[in-house]
């Protein structure tokens, strides 16, 4: 029964973000459309019945109660189909968000991996060592975490690409000398291109893994179980990972489950700074042309994401907390 309410909550709650996001982008000033016409008027003379025809394409036709566009909308979403992008004209939404995710996935998710589980590991070690050296590390990592993000990546761009130049300027592989496939110059160039807008996110998001874990160290280890497993002669060793750091780590699992989640959106600034093909760089044009089919689509795909995030903590977090089990 409580399984069944947690898929029922997170049913409505899926329900809502869908109608929202048919809501919000029509709220917004301006037309998809009339961006289009803008973008055709350029290259010549446009026919006079071109207005109503892609008003009908889009999905934005004024003539068509909100209700009717809605279930249109609905309608085509249990098809699969997310309608056509005007940014990237006339490929349809599925195939940009398609080309797009790979490198949000590729870039984001392993770069949020890697900074939770070294944050997670120096914040274990900092609590651990609460009030010896170490502590002192940790001012520097939450400075690192205060800085905005396009400035970290244009003083990393700056230095280690355009004075050093250890890291290409921009892009997600090099154009010029490899094509796209699973072959090892493509692999290197990408892994080559992805390093410093990687170095960029790990830098800006460890500080606040350390300081979260380091935090939860230092209030497990007053508990009692540590004390009498100190007292029993236990390794320091053992008495860290088995009895601290393994109560401690469970807020970091849930925001780290949460994080997942929100890997599918990108890091907006930093693939902007860097001109990387990602999530994040495709919605930030969405939003410039009002492209409502692909804000809509890439809006749909990072909730589905975050409440499936959600629900999996939710469902497995009794396995990592038994004290959930006993409350349920």
């Amino acid at each position: 029964m409580q399984f069944l309410r947690k898929i029922g909550f997170y049913v409505v709650a899926l329900w809502a973000a869908v109608t929202l996001n048919f809501v919000i982008p029509r709220l917004l000033p301006g037309s998809p459309v009339d961006t289009l016409i803008g973008k055709l008027s350029q290259q010549g003379p446009v026919a006079p019945g071109m207005r109503k025809a892609l008003e009908a394409l889009f999905g934005t036709n004024t003539n068509e109660p909100l209700w009717q566009q809605y279930l249109d909308y609905l309608n085509g979403l249990v098809h699969g189909n997310f309608g056509i992008s005007v940014t990237y004209f006339p490929t349809p939404v599925v195939d940009v968000i398609g080309q797009a995710i790979p490198w949000t996935l590729g870039l984001v998710g392993l770069s949020t991996i890697f900074a939770a589980v070294l944050g997670i590991a120096l914040g274990t070690f900092a609590g651990w060592k609460r009030g010896t050296w170490v502590d002192s590390l940790i001012p520097a990592t939450t400075l690192l975490q205060s800085v905005p993000y396009f400035w970290l990546a244009l003083i990393l761009l700056y230095f280690l690409a355009s004075m050093a130049g250890w890291f290409p300027l921009n892009g997600g592989y090099d154009v010029n000398t490899v094509s796209p496939g699973f072959t090892p110059d493509f692999i290197g160039s990408v892994l080559y291109y992805g390093a410093l807008p990687a170095l960029t996110i790990v830098i800006s998001s460890i500080g606040g893994w350390l300081l979260g874990m380091r935090n939860m160290m230092v209030s497990t280890l007053s508990d009692d179980y540590v004390t009498t497993a100190e007292a029993k002669g236990l390794s320091p060793m053992r008495v860290m990972i088995t009895y601290a750091a393994r109560n401690a780590v469970l807020p970091s699992v849930t925001g780290f489950a949460i994080s997942l989640g929100f890997v599918v959106a990108g890091s907006i600034v930093t693939e902007k700074v860097f001109s990387y093909p990602g999530i994040g760089n495709a919605m930030l044009d969405a939003v410039s042309n009002n492209d409502y089919a692909l804000m809509q689509g890439l809006f749909l795909v990072i909730t589905v994401a975050v409440l499936a995030a959600n629900l999996i903590v939710d469902i497995f977090y009794g396995f990592i907390d038994p004290r959930t089990r006993a409350r349920g």
